[in-house]
């Protein structure tokens, strides 16, 4: 298998799933927050996904219940056989508490995917991600892929949080093209008040540009109206939402 061209994605390759589960073993476990985990993963038959895809997790216990999760892929494509997932604590969930309290690296996890194909980007056109939370994971996956491939120049990115504590990928959600928004405590340096995500920090949409929203439901449908009411059209907004299951 060889690496994606620059700048596209091979047609033929990424758009099917892996037909069954296979095994992932994790190499490297790694704290984005503190209620969020990243996951390095080294599949057993390597899939090159697409940016926007996502893998199911299961587990199964020793008596045979089993519980699966989705999860967004949020590393960019390429043939090593890894992946990441960044997976966000649900204290009432029956995947996520597992993956941050138990797994450790050389464990060894049942993956299937990846999956998906309307929230996927392959570097065909400009693009306004705007994602809520841990709505930025299957976001971050286009932004690593765009900048590896010297692309960037064709994404924006807007990301809301409640405070800098709550920003997944901080290290990498810097440049002109990020937008950090803040609803309930800013950094000491910022001069925008804490607030929910204006218009003004979306717009301007450029005409050729398609959206990709992820988040809970209620900021998806907050984004949403935002962007209607910018002039985009419903067709051109791509919406994943997140939240427990």
């Amino acid at each position: 298998m060889t690496d994606p061209a620059p700048g596209r994605l091979d047609a033929t390759g990424p758009q099917v799933a892996a037909p069954s589960w296979q095994a992932a073993t994790v190499v490297e476990v790694r704290a984005e927050t503190v209620t969020a985990r990243t996951l390095r993963l080294r599949l057993e038959r390597p899939v090159v996904h697409v940016p926007g895809q996502h893998v199911v997790v299961r587990l199964t216990a020793e008596d045979g219940y089993t519980a699966s999760r989705s999860y967004s892929v949020a590393s960019a494509p390429d043939a090593t056989g890894e992946i990441e997932l960044t997976v966000e604590l649900l204290p009432d969930g029956e995947v996520s508490p597992f993956i941050h309290e138990v797994v450790e690296v050389g464990d060894v996890l049942e993956i299937r995917g990846p999956l998906g194909r309307w929230f996927t980007w392959r570097g065909e056109g400009p693009a306004l991600l705007v994602g809520g939370g841990s709505g930025i994971v299957p976001l971050m996956s286009m932004v690593r892929w765009a900048r590896a491939s010297g692309r960037a120049e064709l994404l924006r990115v807007v990301v809301s949080v409640r405070t800098p504590a709550d920003l997944y990928y901080a290290d990498e959600l810097v440049g002109p093209e990020v937008t950090v928004v803040h609803t309930r405590r800013t950094p000491d340096d910022d001069r925008r008040p804490p607030g929910h995500l204006t218009a003004a920090e979306m717009g301007p949409v450029g005409r050729d540009s398609t959206v990709y929203l992820c988040g809970s439901g209620g900021f998806v449908e907050h984004a949403s109206g935002l962007l209607l009411g910018l002039g985009v059209e419903p067709a051109r907004i791509r919406v994943e939402r997140f939240g427990p299951s």
